[in-house]
């Protein structure tokens, strides 16, 4: 364990405090186990370090840090390294990239188990493998999902301006005044833009130039690694995956006709609509169903979406659709927190209740017309009025 707590330290010594992400200060670290989903690239591995500099600064008998990817587990298990560390006197285990383990979730259980007094927080950057091995530990398990960058901390990061982040309600209510607040410091819309092409992952500070090469390498992972480990699919269907994901990106917002997607991909119906299905749990994509109740939930999502807009910039090539653009940011900055649907009129229905219709400066009130809670967000204006928001603010909401 020498060798483990070697490297611990290495990466404890390089990891920074200055910014953390919005979810450091919303988790609750004193549960027993607690699970942090996410992406890849999001940040999670430098949330946890910078909790652990924060509350112990230092390795110690009694935390450890460790990549389940390392060489260590070739020849140990996880129960060996629980059980060798709280000998010891060990009492905090942090598990990074817990996916690359196989049966983690089962000796996870034991070790949660048979060690009373021992708290684990563990990553894991696979979605559909953390759900599946989430399930066996529901009872013991408080999980936390980390998003890409919202437009605020992109600002921050970039800027090093810190800015309060601002509820739903109050962007509805109050939208003139916190614009003019934040201007005070800031113009917002200067830096929107490149948040749309480059900002949504922290790997974006350690050189913008890469930033392209290095999503698309994040892509390829999830679609090569992440995918076929977890649902079984060969390389043929990866090349059909991102056939699909390209289709997506350079669509108008994006709504399937099964039949003909099908054809043009190569896969029968069901098939394509289990792919709708992993790509959004791998968060690459997100899917969007009308208001209707009912069996039709089960079927096809009415709408689709790229997870988020950087994704769009490097799937889409020169055939981006800035409509798309538009709605893809709106939903990637409120779908985490927020039920939002698609109604019969207008883009978005967001918590059953308030009505977007969603577009550039000469957009109209007129599809949003004697509805009630009913607004017009619009891309190109720095300051709204009444019911018409600037679509930037939303990137305030976490």
């Amino acid at each position: 364990m020498n060798t483990l707590y070697e490297i611990f330290d290495i990466k404890l010594r390089a990891v920074s405090t200055a910014y953390k992400r919005f979810l450091f200060e919303k988790i609750d670290w004193s549960n027993k186990m607690i699970s942090i989903q996410g992406a890849r690239g999001v940040g999670k591995t430098t949330l946890i370090l910078q909790y652990i500099k924060q509350e112990f600064n230092k390795p110690s008998n009694r935390v450890l840090y460790v990549d389940v990817n390392h060489l260590y587990f070739s020849r140990n298990s996880l129960i060996n390294l629980a059980s060798e560390f709280y000998k010891h006197g060990g009492k905090y285990l942090f598990l990074d990239e817990i996916h690359k383990y196989q049966n983690w979730s089962t000796e996870l259980k034991q070790i949660y188990d048979t060690y009373s007094d021992l708290q684990i927080v563990f990553t894991g950057s696979s979605i559909l493998e953390i759900q599946k091995g989430e399930a066996d530990l529901s009872r013991r398990l408080v999980s936390y999902l980390l998003p890409t960058l919202s437009f605020r901390e992109f600002l921050e990061l970039n800027n090093q301006i810190h800015f309060k982040p601002y509820s739903f309600d109050e962007i509805l209510n109050n939208h003139t005044e916190i614009v003019h607040d934040i201007n005070l410091s800031i113009r917002p819309f200067e830096y929107f833009g490149l948040y749309l092409k480059s900002g949504q992952y922290p790997f974006f500070k350690e050189n913008i130039n890469s930033y392209p090469e290095k999503l698309m390498n994040t892509i390829n992972m999830i679609l090569e690694v992440d995918l076929p480990a977890a649902a079984s699919i060969d390389f043929y269907n990866i090349q059909k995956l991102k056939k699909l994901l390209v289709i997506i990106a350079q669509s108008v917002p994006f709504k399937p006709n099964t039949q003909k997607l099908s054809d043009l991909i190569g896969v029968s119906r069901n098939t394509l609509i289990r792919f709708f299905d992993l790509l959004e749990r791998a968060q690459l994509i997100s899917n969007l169903q009308s208001v209707t109740k009912g069996i039709r939930k089960m079927a096809k999502p009415d709408k689709i979406y790229l997870n988020n807009t950087n994704l769009i910039n490097a799937l889409g090539g020169n055939m981006i659709n800035v409509g798309s653009l538009r709605e893809t940011f709106f939903y990637s900055q409120l779908n985490h927190f927020h039920l939002i649907e698609l109604p019969k009129t207008a883009d978005f229905l967001v918590d059953q209740k308030f009505v977007f219709e969603v577009g550039g400066k000469s957009k109209t009130q007129k599809q949003i017309a004697d509805q009630k809670n009913a607004f017009i967000i619009k891309d190109g204006i720095e300051t709204g009025v009444m019911n018409i928001i600037p679509l930037w603010l939303f990137g305030f909401s976490y």
